[in-house]
């Protein structure tokens, strides 16, 4: 089996009491680990999948905290740092009324920032699918050492995940970001994309015309997420389309995470995606459905993550009241 390594922001989410209010009418927040490439080594963990998580947390107590949570998670954290030089970076995160968010983040430079190359270069990568998201990719020695990862991840023929989970509210000029993120592409292998990341990534807006533009660019395999409505896996050879499920949607914090976490645990038990059949593709992403629907249930994101069990128990009960209906 593969394991999951993933490098980029690990962060203290502030989740508020109250939905449906802005953030200077909320009275109080709940304090929740987070940070989407951190999200997925757990969920990775979780479903029993070997995961290590790379990054740089503040010498404080949010740092304390967010190590503590990914060690009682089975992550190797070997390489997670600590510095004096800045500190653990924060989210405050406001929830609508149907449990969509809104952040405003606190870090100008954070601890995750200044990771730096030095710090990365001799990390074993051998046997490994890597991971990585577009809040990494501004212009901090994160970067940097992002990219030093992912030439020795390519180096070693490893498998290359990348979730932009765009933030636009992070980058004021939003055609630099899009420019970093096409740049980037290139040594992506599976690439996952909201409708809407779709859209703002290759500036087009009818959809055959945007696959095509990112298959152009190296990708091998596009994920489309689209919510409710499921999720479309595409390659060269095929399109798969699987329904989602519907749940009572409380906080939608950290589901994108579950689903790519939970879709790189099933693959890293394969040789190849190309060697799966359809119907094996498709019962991934069934599972990976499920994961997202179960965090969007709970509040948080790390703390909402399924473990394999509780994947298996929510498909054998849908799949019960589909037989009954």
């Amino acid at each position: 089996m593969k394991r999951i390594i993933s490098c980029g922001e690990l962060l203290i989410d502030f989740i508020p009491k109250e939905k449906g209010k802005r953030i200077k009418d909320i009275d109080s927040f709940i304090k929740k680990p987070g940070g989407a490439p951190a999200n997925v080594c757990v969920q990775a963990a979780k479903l029993n999948t070997p995961s290590k998580f790379i990054g740089q947390v503040g010498k404080d107590g949010f740092g304390d905290f967010l190590k503590q949570t990914l060690i009682n998670h089975q992550v190797d954290v070997s390489h997670l740092y600590q510095t004096e030089h800045a500190n653990t970076a924060l989210a405050f995160v406001t929830l609508s009324n149907e449990g969509e968010r809104d952040f405003i983040f606190y870090r100008n430079p954070s601890a995750d920032q200044i990771l730096n190359s030095s710090q990365v270069n001799h990390i074993d990568v051998e046997n490994s699918i890597f991971h990585f998201c577009s809040l990494s990719l501004d212009d901090y020695p994160l970067r940097d050492a992002i990219r030093d990862l992912l030439v020795r991840n390519k180096v070693n023929n490893n498998l290359i995940s990348f979730d932009p989970n765009l933030r636009l509210s992070l980058f004021k000029n939003h055609k630099t970001y899009q420019k970093v993120i096409i740049d980037f592409m290139a040594y992506t292998d599976i690439l996952k994309v909201s409708d809407d990341e779709l859209t703002f990534i290759t500036k087009k807006d009818n959809e055959y015309d945007a696959i095509n533009y990112l298959f152009s660019l190296g990708i091998k395999y596009l994920i489309i997420t689209r919510g409710k409505d499921g999720v479309t896996f595409i390659d060269k050879n095929r399109t798969l389309h699987r329904k989602g499920f519907k749940v009572k949607v409380v906080d939608t914090t950290g589901a994108g995470d579950s689903w790519i976490g939970a879709f790189l645990s099933q693959i890293a038990n394969h040789e190849s995606i190309d060697q799966l059949s359809d119907e094996q593709v498709l019962d991934i992403l069934n599972f990976a459905n499920a994961a997202a629907a179960i965090t969007t249930t709970k509040h948080g994101a790390i703390s909402a993550l399924p473990s394999h069990e509780e994947v298996g128990r929510f498909i054998k009960k849908h799949n019960s009241k589909k037989h009954m209906s």
